[in-house]
């Protein structure tokens, strides 16, 4: 009998959670991926301590709502903003925000047992649907693939092998190298053979090794890029008197000589809509001194509300405008927000009911010296879907972004590992403006080359570096790796009836 056997579901749920939040130590800012896998090794061991499906389902739910609890705890942080309002809400959203995505887990969990048998079988299976699970997150319902596997080695040379192989299936290699060595732990017989579990996980920090001995040192630059940070607080941002002191300060920044190439501004940076902001425009247009700027402004059109960015050319002109296509829910719009806004319901950064509207899609900016230019407003970086889903390659990604909603601690530094990923995925240069920090510039292999800390008011100029050939994961996405495991799952599924 196994030793989990021998313990009450309850108590094996409890354990299930602390080792998911054990696992969420792998995401950033702590980066301890050692810990993420050890926490996974022991699943096949929970696993077989289940005596019927719907234990099993319910082991796996435990330990993923631990995991995302843990890895999500900063979605309390934009309930603080106004906490008179919207502070009793914030265990809710936690609870239901970890509870609900953790169903991914507990469908995967439940599968692996009711169609497989033994324990190598269900741990295999359970590698396949755990995946599968991983993929269906980052696409059902809008997707929400924060805190996905492959985040854990952002800090790692591991991290180079999303260029191959794309989150999903560094999910896939991750899972193979935890789970592995725990279904060696379990099983009868002599140690040697058992070591073989140990291969995926050489396998990997052998890739990464070999692939981060092949990066340059010296990187070629293209243009010289100024990234601003005001460092305003969401809690007055939108004071209307700290908002002509944040102005003023980007505006300063701004006219920080030598000019570069390109002046980029975080996300809704200019306080005022943009068919009001001709003024605004005029200021900025003379600080640059003919130099082009990126900012996030918002503005309306008729009933509708979109969150932008907007191009300023030469001139101070408006030569391009981007509409933020992949909204946040709850955040940005209220799914049946009219209806929901009698009721007081509104999303946070929505303007009204149904809040913002989405633009029509990924659209490449041309911004002369600097090239061109992909933009992605903040959630939109943690999609690599809407990343690659321009019409045409560009020369690097541009991502603004008001990372003050998600407080100073776990969330500003999970979403720059995410944005790093994009990075490596598509072998492209990220420029990154956010409000309250980090504000960097990223390499095409995911380093940071220059950055402003979180908390911190000031400006960076750096070199652009210049974009790498399309990588295999942005020639193929998610594709391969899902026909992949469609395949296992069919093969298992076949194999079973067999039987």
């Amino acid at each position: 009998m196994s030793p989990a056997r021998r313990w009450r579901l309850p108590a094996r749920m409890a354990l299930a959670a602390l080792l998911g939040g054990a696992a969420a130590l792998g995401l950033a800012p702590y980066q301890a991926w050692p810990l993420t896998l050890l926490a996974l090794a022991l699943l096949p061991l929970l696993l077989s301590g289940a005596e019927r499906p719907g234990q099993a389902g319910w082991i796996g739910w435990a330990l993923a709502t631990g995991y995302f609890a843990h890895a999500l705890i900063w979605i309390v942080e934009p309930f603080q903003v106004d906490v008179a309002r919207h502070g009793w809400m914030a265990p809710f959203a936690l609870v239901f925000l970890a509870g609900g995505l953790a169903l991914f887990w507990a469908a995967a969990f439940w599968a692996a047992y009711r169609f497989a048998t033994g324990p190598a079988g269900r741990v295999f299976a359970l590698i396949v649907t755990l995946s599968l699970a991983e993929l269906a997150r980052a696409y059902v319902l809008t997707g929400f693939p924060w805190a996905a596997l492959a985040q854990i080695w952002t800090g790692s040379d591991v991290a180079l092998l999303l260029a191959w192989i794309g989150p999903q299936g560094l999910a896939l290699a991750t899972l193979l190298a935890a789970l592995l060595p725990g279904l060696a732990m379990i099983r009868p017989g002599p140690w040697p053979p058992r070591l073989a579990g140990l291969l995926p996980l050489a396998v990997l920090l052998v890739a990464g090794a070999a692939l981060s001995g092949r990066l340059p040192q010296n990187i070629a630059a293209t243009a010289v890029v100024r990234v601003v940070q005001p460092n305003a607080p969401q809690n007055q941002k939108w004071d209307p008197q700290m908002m002509p002191v944040f102005f003023d300060r980007l505006v300063g920044y701004t006219a920080q000589t030598p000019h570069p190439d390109l002046i980029v501004w975080p996300e809704t940076a200019v306080p005022t809509l943009l068919e009001w902001a001709g003024p605004a425009f005029a200021t900025i247009a003379d600080a640059a001194q003919g130099t082009p700027l990126a900012l996030g402004i918002q503005r309306s059109e008729g009933a509708r509300s979109y969150n932008s960015l907007v191009h300023l050319d030469r001139t101070g002109q408006v030569a391009a405008i981007y509409d933020k296509h992949h909204l946040v829910p709850f955040g940005e719009y209220f799914p049946g927000g009219d209806l929901a806004a009698r009721f007081g319901l509104r999303g946070f950064a929505a303007r009204e009911g149904d809040g913002y509207s989405a633009g029509p899609g990924p659209q490449v900016i041309d911004f002369g010296a600097a090239g061109r230019g992909l933009p992605l407003i903040c959630y939109e970086a943690v999609f690599p879907q809407d990343v690659a889903g321009a019409a045409e390659r560009p020369d690097f990604l541009l991502q603004i972004t008001n990372d003050a909603w998600f407080g100073r601690y776990i969330g500003p530094y999970q979403h720059l590992a995410q944005a790093r990923m994009r990075a490596i995925e598509q072998g492209l240069p990220l420029v990154r403006a956010a409000n309250t920090g980090v504000s960097a510039m990223i390499d095409p292999w995911g380093r940071t080359i220059a950055e402003l800390p979180l908390g911190q008011a000031g400006y960076l100029d750096a070199a652009l570096p210049a974009p790498l050939p399309a990588t295999l994961y942005a020639r193929t996405g998610d594709w391969p790796i899902l026909a992949v495991l469609l395949a296992a799952a069919l093969m298992g599924w076949f194999r079973q009836r067999s039987k």
